[in-house]
């Protein structure tokens, strides 16, 4: 059974690849027989090269995607570096989730309803009497200057997140303690010790981050620029075009995106090795004290080194320094935790004349209008993704367990390549192919597309817990007779469950917020949340707007609510106290707990 489930996890994983791939070449080379393109060439590249306005679009992606994916690098080592094992950090961890909750689509147009000319800030910086008549608006601004600085906020909780396992396996305070030792400060401690070996090993997720965005189509279409646009957006006009003769136009440019991605991909790669393995000097000279004054170039705040939680980590000369506060977090929270009471009075605004900070007159009329909609959109939202995410959760739960008794397990590559390939260049191919299939299946393609992009999150989501399993207990358990299953259900299980619960919140997340692959194989048959949020965020009424984006961002905070509570009842009802690994497994073992 496991090996069945495997091998339909690898079948998953490849199958999309194959007609995405094919799909997307051969009509950019102009075959496309059902349309009467039957002799391949090049002018659907000729078109695209020669498209008024390519190469500021090209620019304005590289600008907002690569930008935004740096910014979110450097504040994300800034954060680690100033709070990282402190009481400081260890509420700051406790906010990474809700942030995390929040859809890309639902926090960009609170984004743009906090910080467009009319938003609660201007309307803010009006009453306090500073004119903003003149003010450079973040909002669908020339340059992408906004949406890169959103992108980078939302991204920021993520990277931070998937930098803790890191960290908890490179042990900082030992390294912390011995590069003191030596002389090293605190911030030459982190920027020559720990960086270098915490970089490469989050390469993964920033990959992630930066394919995003630079493909990203639906916060760009809230937030970015307009005229030009970004390339991914300009591509999805081709796309839409109603003439399908210019199918093999929005090919090349699909394929033209899928270039520039992994371009940008191995650029980062090599700007990586070049700073972490060939260029080793700045890491080599030692704690000298001409080098503190070069590290300033270095430095993206000046803030005093944290004191660390650690008993071995501790320099009397940062015992004055204050952790308690997030200074500088709190930007990372205050726009996403903003987001939802601007959503939510919008809502119910009838009258807000500005620079009035609050609405004039309240109204459930928008409310009542949509109501019926968001019933039926809410449910076809919720339907696909709780099925996708449920069958991902079984399909990672079997290939996790093949790896655990074999030792082979899906390749990480594989895994990988729904984050960092483009999903328009990736979706073009397969919607292709699914014209040569009799049949209007629309519901199946796009829970098969969702289900297709929910897998690699809740596999490495459940990825950490079966590692640190101790497989002793199975074998204790089987050699007091229970079963293989028995051993799974009643032993393993409660171990692996919170991953579990918080892999299906993840998965629902993560399939509540996707707009192009139910866009692209629903043919615009499957309307969502997401689509009509997007939809509506386009010119729209703002009240009807922040109606949808309110529901599309407290979805997942719900389910990811819903999570932790469980986990949080099942510990308690399970050992009536806080749940801890090395207890659990005493209990299991040993019968009884083991005290020292």
């Amino acid at each position: 059974m496991i090996q069945l489930i495997f091998l339909l996890a690898l079948l998953l994983c490849l199958i999309p690849l194959i007609p995405g791939v094919i799909g997307l070449i051969l009509p950019a080379f102009s075959w496309l027989p059902p349309l009467g393109h039957q002799t391949p060439g090049l002018s659907a590249f000729t078109i695209v090269i020669h498209w008024p306005g390519l190469g500021e679009s090209i620019l304005l992606s590289l600008f907002t995607g690569l930008g935004s994916s740096i910014l979110a690098l450097l504040f994300t080592f800034t954060i680690l570096q100033r709070y990282w094992d402190s009481e400081g950090w260890r509420r700051l961890e406790r906010t990474l989730s809700p942030m995390l909750a929040m859809p890309h689509v639902a926090f960009a147009i609170g984004f743009a309803f906090l910080l467009s000319p009319s938003g609660w800030l201007y309307r803010l910086l009006e009453t306090v009497g500073i004119p903003t008549g003149q003010a450079f608006s973040l909002i669908q601004d020339p340059y992408g200057v906004g949406m890169m600085l959103a992108l980078a906020i939302k991204e920021t909780p993520f990277l931070l997140m998937m930098s803790i396992p890191v960290l908890q396996q490179l042990q900082t305070a030992r390294l912390l303690t011995v590069a003191t030792s030596l002389g090293y400060s605190h911030r030459q401690s982190w920027l020559t010790v720990i960086m270098p070996q915490w970089l490469p090993l989050i390469r993964l997720p920033l990959f992630a981050v930066a394919a995003y965005g630079l493909s990203v189509v639906d916060v760009a279409l809230i937030i970015g620029p307009t005229r030009p646009t970004t390339l991914a957006v300009l591509i999805w006009q081709w796309f839409n075009e109603p003439d399908l003769h210019l199918l093999p136009r929005a090919a090349a440019g699909a394929l033209l995106l899928l270039l520039l991605t992994a371009l940008t991909l191995l650029l980062m790669r090599l700007c990586e090795h070049a700073l972490v393995r060939g260029w080793k000097s700045w890491q080599l000279n030692g704690a000298r004290a001409h080098r503190h004054r070069r590290l300033n170039a270095f430095r993206l705040f000046r803030c005093p080194a944290p004191i660390s939680a650690s008993k071995n980590y501790a320099p009397s000369s940062m015992a004055s320094s204050s952790t308690t506060g997030l200074g500088l977090y709190w930007p990372f929270v205050a726009i996403p935790v903003l987001v939802i009471p601007v959503l939510a009075v919008w809502s119910v605004a009838l009258r807000w004349r500005f620079p009035d900070l609050l609405p004039s007159r309240y109204s459930l009329r928008f409310w009542q209008q949509e109501i019926l909609s968001l019933f039926e959109l809410a449910a076809n939202s919720l339907t696909l993704a709780l099925a996708s995410s449920l069958t991902a959760l079984i399909l990672a739960i079997g290939c996790l367990e093949y790896r655990q008794q074999t030792q082979r397990g899906l390749p990480i590559w594989l895994i990988a390549t729904p984050l960092v390939v483009p999903q328009l260049s990736l979706l073009f191919g397969v919607q292709i192919a699914t014209y040569l299939i009799p049949g209007q299946h629309y519901w199946l393609w796009v829970y098969w597309s969702h289900l297709f992009f929910v897998f690699p999150y809740l596999y490495l989501t459940l990825d950490g817990a079966w590692r640190s399993y101790d497989i002793r207990l199975d074998q204790c358990s089987r050699s007091l007779g229970m079963t293989t299953w028995q051993t799974w259900w009643k032993v393993k299980r409660p171990q692996v469950q919170p991953a579990m619960i918080m892999g299906v919140a993840v998965g629902i997340s993560v399939s509540l917020a996707q707009y192009l692959p139910t866009q692209m194989l629903g043919a615009g048959r499957i309307s969502t949340i997401t689509t009509e949020a997007v939809a509506l965020a386009s010119g729209q009424d703002r009240r009807v707007s922040a109606i949808y984006g309110l529901i599309q961002g407290s979805l997942p905070f719900f389910f990811f609510t819903l999570a932790f509570v469980a986990n949080r009842l099942t510990s308690h009802y399970r050992h009536g106290r806080p749940y801890t690994r090395s207890t659990l497994a005493d209990d299991t073992v040993c019968g009884k707990p083991h005290y020292k």
